[in-house]
């Protein structure tokens, strides 16, 4: 009796089955997201439907500044090639936004062109008419480093009175659309100008909710002296401080992107350091991209929970015949009092809810006799794919991370420094001596022996306890000393004979210099006698 009740209840239990993460997402969406989203009027306050372009393109890194802060010459610093529309200068020279992408051929696809291409990810942006499309081109071109992702260069923000002028399209929201689809987006700022226009302040507001694919250049670095990069570095910091309202810090790059000569090369080794990290970044975007659209998935599902909920409220208060007018401006005056009730019978968080002025401007234009009531059953089929769906996509997440762990961004700029004298560190710390013939411990070791022989040696090697004594003056942590341990010990026998003691000696140095222990001892730091050993 009753058994279709077990039945159902079972079947919302069992999460559904895929074979890759980009299949699950697309479906999940369709099925169970998108009836929410279609019955609240989701996409006319927040963001166009998803198509499977969305969910199955490469990682794209989105590039925003103001005018001549390098954006375009940073693509053309990645690539190590031009492209096509490309266009440098001192003045707004790139007015379009160009969506830099792999292509058989070299040519450019005019946004007409690209919003009607069913795989490319672009078609929802018809919505800000010809105007911005436009302004939009595609930019395609065989590249190893396109190959792996996408880039899109903007428009130069503007500041003083160039911003007075109107682009003709929302420049906000076209950012805040692409913000939602990368992976990646890296705010552009030149070392000589770091005020924040008010265009530039619009925009970063407008990526409010993404701070956390937000990266910040401080470009052209090398045009100023040490002493005061600290001071612009410290006034960028403290400039974005009021406009990034998050406690925490915003990972900012310091360095010069672009292939000619530092003029002031006092910072080279801070600037390799940091072009190294940032590289790594970006190189980890392919082999995170269906993490990246997982967590954009769970974000948007969460949106449109909120928001079906204040639709819901906003249907409910109103009256069914008179006054319907001056109802509705009360409901819009009072929409903070209505977030603060759905916060608390729903128990949810405040950074769930939408940004409330934007959503009273919206509202103004909309006729709520058309909104829908509260419909439980699709309310409970989103929580059901937060609960149990996503649970299982994140163990698909994780497989596919496994089976295609050396999967990153390859060629261009990424290639100059992976191999060869000009990788970074390549000679220093533990590297230091790699091309030399000579065992570069031996320099030193006349010093080490002098110290070996207060220790105690028996039959030319001390005990570990007697090694401790010495190693423990060098107020490194027992950690990094048990480190330092393992690697000098080669042969195992819980002791150090004069050439262990002495290479134990050489790694201390190298921490207490600032570097990096290796995990595995390089070759060219084996003593001379233990090479055989390790054969």
């Amino acid at each position: 009796m009753f058994s279709w009740l077990g039945t159902d209840d079972r079947r919302r239990k069992d999460p559904e089955v895929f074979q890759t993460v980009s299949e699950g997402l697309k479906k999940l969406y369709k099925s169970k997201l998108l009836p929410l989203e279609e019955h609240y009027k989701f996409h006319e306050f927040h963001s166009p439907a998803l198509e499977d372009a969305d969910f199955d393109n490469k990682p794209m890194v989105l590039l925003v500044g103001q005018y001549s802060t390098g954006k375009t010459t940073f693509i053309r610093y990645l690539l190590e090639q031009d492209f096509p529309g490309m266009r440098i200068g001192p003045e707004p020279t790139t007015d379009s936004f160009i969506a830099v992408m792999q292509g058989d051929v070299e040519g450019i696809i005019p946004g007409n062109a690209l919003v009607v291409d069913p795989k490319k990810p672009f078609r929802k942006l018809n919505a800000f008419g010809n105007a911005f499309l436009n302004r939009f081109v595609c930019a395609q071109l065989p590249n190893p480093v396109l190959e792996s992702i996408s880039v899109i260069d903007t428009p130069g923000i503007l500041s003083g009175e160039k911003q007075r002028i109107s682009r003709g399209y929302d420049f906000a929201a076209v950012l805040e659309w692409f913000a939602e689809r990368v992976d990646r987006i890296i705010l552009l700022f030149d070392a000589h100008k770091l005020d924040i226009s008010d265009e530039f302040s619009e925009v970063i507001k407008a990526l409010k909710n993404h701070e956390d694919k937000m990266r910040v250049v401080l470009n052209k670095a090398d045009q100023i002296e040490t002493q005061q990069l600290m001071r612009v570095y410290g006034a960028l910091m403290w400039s974005l401080g009021k406009i990034v309202n998050t406690p925490e810090v915003i990972r900012v790059y310091i360095g010069s992107f672009w292939s000619h000569p530092l003029l002031i090369p006092d910072n080279r080794k801070l600037f390799e350091a940091e072009e190294q990290d940032l590289f790594r970044d970006i190189q980890s975007l392919p082999r995170n991209a269906a993490l990246r659209k997982l967590n954009d998935l769970i974000k948007r599902a969460r949106l449109a929970k909120v928001h079906a909920y204040i639709i819901s409220s906003l249907k409910k208060e109103m009256p069914s015949m008179f006054g319907k007018d001056n109802k509705k401006k009360e409901l819009v005056n009072n929409l903070g009092d209505i977030y603060a009730r759905i916060e608390r019978e729903h128990q949810i968080s405040p950074g769930d809810f939408p940004n409330l002025r934007k959503m009273q401007d919206q509202l103004q234009a909309q006729d709520f006799s058309k909104f829908q009531p509260l419909k439980s059953k699709l309310l409970e089929t989103v929580e059901d794919m937060l609960a149990n769906d996503i649970a299982q996509l994140m163990v698909l997440v994780r497989q596919e991370e496994s089976q295609r762990p050396t999967q990153m961004v390859k060629g261009g700029a990424f290639e100059g420094t992976l191999h060869g004298p000009f990788g970074h560190g390549y000679g220093e710390g533990a590297g230091e001596g790699i091309d030399d013939a000579e065992w570069v411990v031996a320099r030193d070791k006349p010093m080490y022996d002098e110290i070996f022989y207060t220790l105690s040696p028996v039959d030319g090697k001390i005990t570990g306890a007697n090694a401790k004594k010495e190693m423990v003056r060098s107020k490194l942590p027992n950690t990094v000393l048990g480190k330092i341990w393992k690697l000098a010990d080669i042969d195992k026998d819980g002791m150090l004979d004069d050439e262990e003691f002495a290479l134990a000696n050489h790694l201390i140095k190298v921490k207490l210099e600032g570097h990096e222990l290796p995990n595995e001892l390089p070759s060219h730091l084996l003593p001379p006698s233990k090479r055989k050993i390790t054969e």
